[in-house]
């Protein structure tokens, strides 16, 4: 297999120079040669002299527009070089970046870098699911984390002391394909309807399934279901074992512990989509990174409001 394409930081800046190289290429990516009304979808378009008060006018609707005009871009102050910027750093981050070294490579607050990083998972979301025709299929492992802190390390006012490991963390589960994609997501609880439901939604019917031996996983139904007991210290069965998925879940914790050190449930869901939108692109070169990451911030729209509120 071909290894990905990488570029240098030197290599970005030559290819993205200035602040216009950024735009043509948002551009380029957005509509290809013939620019496209995000209004009303006319072909009709007429550039505006110094792009004021932006840089495109529909001659049908008589409304103005930009590259930026829905997506995830739109009323942002950053220049477009930085979002760019922001993009690539993420891109060549596998455990991530955290918010204060964004600030001070982009030259921005550690507040509008937050907040920058946070629309560019959520542009990942409901994006960084994997499989061909919907759903996972052949081999796959199934299992769920905790995600958080440890209860003994927490101050008095915050333990919840009802004496489980799990207890105040959030729960993560997640499915990977032999040698495939991953889909993972926040749950609210480990019963076996919310397992289940997770399994049926996203692995198709007729593919074999392993997990651990965990009760919830107990009565799968139109799947091969093999099981390994930790409990007793077994984790291969011969082709049974969940080491792959368990694979992800030690860098999902890595960049939790080393490089985020703490993620808010609110905004958990949002660092496993960046986990796993890189896990399953990582095949590809950074530039083709960067362009599905284009493609995926449009239509979309994430205001700080909603953000801080959600």
């Amino acid at each position: 297999m071909q290894k990905p394409e990488t570029i240098s930081l030197y290599e970005f800046f030559a290819k993205f120079p200035n602040e216009e190289a950024a735009r043509l290429f948002f551009e380029e990516k957005r509509w290809g040669v013939t620019k496209c009304c995000p209004h009303c979808g006319s072909l009709s378009v007429s550039e505006c002299k110094d792009h004021k008060p932006m840089a495109y006018r529909c001659k049908d609707c008589r409304k103005h527009f930009s590259v930026r005009t829905g997506t995830m871009l739109e009323e942002s102050r950053l220049p477009l070089q930085k979002w760019l910027m922001a993009i690539y750093m993420m891109t060549i981050a596998r455990k991530g970046i955290p918010s204060t070294q964004m600030a001070r490579e982009l030259g921005i607050t550690q507040k509008s870098a937050w907040f920058l990083a946070q629309r560019i998972r959520e542009s990942w979301f409901a994006k960084s699911n994997g499989g061909s025709n919907g759903g996972l299929d052949n081999v796959v492992e199934v299992d769920e984390t905790f995600i958080g802190g440890k209860e003994k390390n927490k101050h008095a006012s915050k333990k919840l002391n009802q004496g489980r490991g799990g207890v105040g963390k959030a729960i993560v589960i997640g499915v990977k394909e032999r040698g495939g994609a991953v889909i993972a997501q926040t749950i609210s609880n480990t019963n076996s309807k919310t397992l289940k439901e997770f399994i049926y939604r996203n692995v198709n019917s007729g593919a074999t399934v392993y997990t651990d031996n965990f009760k919830s996983y107990r009565g799968i139904v139109g799947y091969t279901h093999g099981t390994v007991n930790h409990s007793v210290g077994e984790y291969v069965k011969h082709q049974v074992h969940t080491n792959g998925i368990e694979s992800f879940w030690a860098l999902l914790k890595r960049g939790y512990y080393g490089v985020y050190h703490y993620m808010s449930h609110k905004h958990l869901h949002r660092y496993v989509s960046e986990f796993s939108f890189r896990h399953n692109t990582a095949q590809i070169g950074t530039m083709q990174f960067i362009e599905a990451t284009l493609n995926h911030m449009t239509h979309q729209r994430l205001t700080y409001k909603r953000l801080i509120n959600a």
